[in-house]
């Protein structure tokens, strides 16, 4: 697949300064091997591949040296990063996703590292936009898996293979002769994207390109929103020291829920309003209320006030 080896390459050539290393995260499936081979093609000598062993299946442990030994066949350096400590009984594989980026996050800041790659691609694309059509997500979930995004400070994640099918990356491994990990999870109904990746599969009509398409024209409008927003949050925020007001006459429904969010945020950096509780709030100040939300009283009425809420008094 000499043309993705080309697209990959073009994707990434802006991003990766002269002689720096990059780090690819490897699970051992078709997808991140195709995206090991492909980047070691690019970029020789210069790749790391990270392997997260989450202790979860017994199995892990071979299917990380199995990568190791694919490596050694590229002059590919090759590292496990284990996931230690209890495990939660609940939401495993959100549980086990955070502690994957964080793994190789912080390895990556130790190394000196300024890009993680991983192979997200374009079904992975569909299946994510349809699973949040589902959960009635708005811009920012519908525009899915962004292609670029800041991980932590100093560290950039990057997902080169969003325009290529998962098919197309079967055929590269499939020609390199490796035969990749079959990970369990993919056909356990449990979980939404198995019963995403099923529908999609059974309606053949639904085309995983146009899918993916929409989501990155929506990344595209949420982006535009976001740089709306700020200019907004410039005429209309006045901002002090412990306080902060709101004149959102006349604005879009969505910009005063970016102005809200924001405004919560600035006195509460820990803060993460969202959802059904962040619209609820902006319909109370709409209508003249007073509300606290995440350590914030709001007040509403022509201008809009927050400040910091009085501290709960503990129950005797």
């Amino acid at each position: 697949m000499p043309d993705i080896a080309a697209a990959v390459a073009a994707a990434l050539g802006y991003l990766v300064p002269p002689e720096a290393r990059l780090a690819v995260a490897v699970s051992g499936g078709a997808d991140s091997l195709a995206l090991l081979l492909l980047t070691a093609r690019a970029f020789p000598g210069r790749v790391v591949a990270l392997t997260v062993d989450h202790g979860l299946r017994a199995e892990a442990a071979a299917e990380a040296n199995a990568v190791a030994a694919f490596c050694a066949t590229l002059a590919v350096t090759h590292t496990t990063l284990g996931w230690e400590g209890p495990k939660p009984r609940g939401n495993i594989q959100a549980a086990a996703r955070a502690a994957r980026y964080r793994l190789m996050a912080d390895w990556c800041s130790a190394e000196g590292v300024s890009l993680l790659l991983t192979a997200h691609h374009a079904d992975d694309q569909a299946e994510t936009l349809i699973m949040r059509l589902q959960r009635g997500s708005g811009i920012a979930g519908l525009a899915g898996i962004r292609a670029v995004r800041p991980l932590v400070p100093g560290v950039t994640l990057v997902r080169p293979l969003l325009d290529v099918r998962r098919a197309d990356l079967s055929e590269i491994v499939a020609a390199a002769g490796w035969t990749p990990v079959q990970d369990p999870a993919n056909a356990d109904f449990r979980y939404d994207r198995t019963a995403a990746r099923a529908l999609l599969a059974q309606a053949p009509a639904i085309e995983v390109a146009r899918l993916a398409a929409s989501a990155a024209h929506l990344a595209d409008a949420e982006a535009a929103l976001d740089w709306s927003a700020s200019r907004a949050w410039a005429g209309a925020a006045s901002v002090a020291s412990d306080s902060i007001t709101l004149d959102v006459a006349g604005l879009p429904d969505e910009l005063v829920r970016r102005l809200l969010q924001q405004a919560m945020v600035t006195l509460n950096p820990t803060a993460a309003p969202h959802g059904p509780r962040l619209a609820v709030l902006q319909e109370k100040l709409a209508a003249g209320g007073v509300a606290t939300l995440a350590g914030v009283k709001a007040r509403g009425g022509a201008l809009w006030h927050f400040s910091h809420a009085a501290p709960r008094r503990k129950k005797r």
